[in-house]
Order: structure tokens, then C-alpha cells, then sequence
């Protein structure tokens, strides 16, 4: 059974301009519910957009996966009065229709998690469902603007304990079978199977105002991991900022030089005699790096990746690894996402401010200058109490 989804995006937003691109906790608004989507039962995964810029990450940033596509959306189906069916009709043409369940996915819900999706799609899949969806249970009281209440009996208020409240629709997942897609043209149709998410899950970006409260959200959530101590297998780096001070010399054509210090390549060395793996993610692309990484002797060296966060997990996956059991040494907001969500979140003291504000140790020492080296003898340290 063919499992697709579509991500539409559109590059116009009124509500939050450039909304689908805008950073959240370092990462493009789209990408947390496309990683997601990426590590879940979905066969295919459809970004459909108009923005040409996205359709450019796309089609650089996950080349280590074969799931995910980008595919240009019409200028018809990408207007504010568009409905989503109509996007989703669009693609469903445009692939000829090649699949058995069709899920849509929507990157205004960033906290939704892998498992929302494997479970809305065995509620099809396995139970005998046409369609399901997402929703929220929610203990609230509910009044009409004439002043009559409409879901409890205000004269005989329930406790929250005893009080079932109601199912809301989050508009965080859907998936339907086919043929009752195309006959109803809808996301939804015939026997239709729920899916409850957390409370939290209710809160969809449309202002400025939820970007506040879902980064929040979404801080406690990727934290889970520090509430399961364990010794440290893999230590990540970033490179500018943390090998080096985060500065480069350049000329009109390239790269001239990035400092590195010595000491701290030491430290790696310790590292590896320990049995810790080191791993190396940066975004940029540089003949400089590489080339020092190499005289390191650094076995997990990844160039040029930008999504990081989804990028490490299909790496600890291959190695095998929880998250933990890492640490991550990182000094900007790109590396946001990886620093809250390991064991060890550590910046250097040069980090930039909301990078220092959020993880677990910042260091004495900057980056290009001890940061490296100490770090390594902290986690060894640590690690004692295994």
C-alpha cells in the first residue's frame, strides 16, 4: 500500500509574512513537520509549493533520504481564497494519482510528532477506517454570544476530572483512502477514524503571538531527553564558532584560511581513545574544513547540511545511538534544535545569546581557543559516573 503526503505551502502569508521560512528554534517553519514526515511509515513525501526558494532546499538538503519531493504548485491553487483540496487535487493529477492512502500534513502544527502520523494512517490502514484526523481533547466550557452555555450546565459546573469536554480538530493530520478522496474531492470522508494529540498540539501559527508560545512548547518537548541519563557514545561539532572563533579570512575567489587550534585537536584524539564518537556537522561547504577534519581523522564528517536536526537523527540512527547519549557543541541558532534536544547542549563562550540562554553548560573558553578541549574532558568526567 502506497502511503504519500503533501505539505502545501504557499510563499504568500498575510498573518506572518515569509511565515513557511520564518525560524523556529533555528529551523525553517516547514522543516519541523517535514522531518517528521521523513522518519515516519509515509512512503512519499510532497512539499508543493510556489516558493521557488523552498523548492531549492528541497532539492539540496535531503538527498539522504529518497521520500522526500518538491513540486511546483500552480499559481491557481496557491491564492489566499485556494482552498487545500484544491492543492491536493492539483498534486494528486500531477502524480497521476499513484497512491493507496494520501495524508496531508500541515506545517502551521509544528509539534506534530511521527507517531501522530503512523497512528492516523493505521486507523485507516489496519481498522478499517475511509479517513481519519487528527484532534484534541480539551476541558473547556463552551458559550453562545446570547449567554447560554452550550456543552455543560452552568448550574451544575462538573470538576475538570469528571467533565469530558470536547474533541477539537487541530488541523494537524488527515489521511484517506483514494477513492474516497477523489469522490469526495475532501480530506475527509465516509467512516472516519480519530486520533487524539496532546492539549498543546492545539495551537496552530497564525500570529506572531503563538510563534512565542509554540517555541516554548517546543523547548520543554525536545528537553525530554535530558530526563533519561545515560553515558555519552557521540559527541557532535559544529565547526565555525566552535573549532574555530567564527571568523574567516576571505579573498574576491575563496577562502583564504580559519584558524584551529592544535590543543583542541588533541582533544579529539582523547576523545576517540575513549571510545566516543566524534561527529562533525557544519552547513557550509569548505575544501578548509574538510582538509582539517581529515588530518583528524574524522570518520563522521558531513558537509553543507542545513536542516541539522532532521540530519542527525538519520545519523544516530545508522550508529545506532539514543539521543541521550550526545552531547552537542554548538554556537548559533542553527544549531538550536540539536543543543536542546540531547543529553548535553553545550556553546562555547562566544556563542550568541539565545544559544548561551538555553543550553545545559556554556564554557569558559570561546570557540577556536580550549572550547573543544574542554568540553571532551567535561563529558569524560561525566561519563566516570557510569
Amino acid at each position: 500500500m502506497k502511503k504519500i503526503a503533501i505539505i502545501p505551502l504557499r510563499a504568500g502569508s498575510k498573518g506572518i509574512p515569509g511565515k513557511n521560512k520564518k525560524k523556529l528554534l533555528g529551523r525553517p517553519l516547514y522543516q519541523w513537520v517535514l522531518g517528521e514526515a521523513i522518519f515516519s511509515d509515509l512512503d512519499e513525501i510532497y512539499v508543493f509549493t510556489d516558493d521557488v526558494e523552498i523548492l531549492e532546499q528541497i532539492q539540496k538538503e535531503y538527498t539522504w533520504t529518497n521520500k522526500v519531493k518538491g513540486m511546483q504548485r500552480s499559481q491557481e491553487s496557491a491564492t489566499d481564497i485556494a482552498s487545500t483540496e484544491q492543492a491536493m487535487l492539483e498534486l494528486a493529477k500531477n502524480i497521476n494519482n499513484d497512491f493507496d492512502l494520501i495524508c496531508l500534513l500541515q506545517a502551521t502544527s509544528p509539534l506534530t510528532a511521527r507517531k501522530d502520523i503512523n497512528n492516523c494512517l493505521l486507523k485507516v490502514e489496519k481498522e478499517n477506517f475511509d479517513s481519519a484526523l487528527t484532534l484534541v481533547e480539551a476541558k473547556r466550557f463552551i458559550w453562545k454570544e446570547n449567554g447560554t452555555s452550550i456543552n455543560y450546565e452552568y448550574l451544575h459546573r462538573p470538576r475538570r476530572q469528571d467533565f469530558e469536554g470536547l474533541l477539537i480538530e487541530n488541523g494537524a493530520v488527515y489521511v484517506a483512502k483514494k477513492d474516497i478522496f477523489l469522490k469526495n474531492q475532501n480530506r475527509l470522508g465516509d467512516k472516519i477514524g480519530i486520533v487524539k494529540m496532546p492539549e498543546d498540539t492545539l495551537i496552530e501559527l497564525d500570529e506572531i503571538s503563538d510563534w512565542i508560545v509554540l517555541e516554548k512548547l517546543m523547548l520543554n518537548r525536545l528537553s525530554q531527553s535530558k530526563k533519561r541519563p545515560a553515558p555519552i557514545k557521540a559527541i557532535v561539532f559544529d565547526v565555525d564558532g566552535v573549532f574555530t572563533d567564527g571568523t574567516v579570512a576571505v579573498s574576491d575567489k575563496a577562502e583564504l584560511f580559519k584558524q584551529f587550534s592544535l590543543r583542541d585537536g588533541m582533544g579529539i584524539e582523547i576523545l576517540r581513545q575513549s571510545g566516543i564518537i566524534p561527529v562533525v556537522i557544519t552547513s557550509e561547504v569548505s575544501l578548509i574544513v574538510k582538509t582539517r577534519m581529515n588530518k583528524l581523522k574524522i570518520e563522521h564528517l558531513y558537509l553543507g547540511v542545513k536542516d541539522k536536526y532532521s540530519f542527525l537523527q538519520n545519523v544516530l540512527i545508522k550508529l545506532k545511538i539514543q539521543k541521550n547519549e550526545v552531547a552537542y557543541i554548538g554556537d548559533d541558532i542553527n544549531d538550536l534544535a540539536n543543543l536542546v534536544s540531547v543529553a548535553w547542549g553545550i556553546s562555547p563562550s562566544n556563542a550568541v545569546n539565545t544559544v548561551k540562554s538555553n543550553v545545559d553548560l556554556v564554557l569558559n573558553n570561546p570557540g577556536g581557543n580550549l572550547a573543544i578541549r574542554e568540553a571532551i574532558e567535561f563529558i569524560e568526567k561525566y561519563n566516570y559516573k557510569f
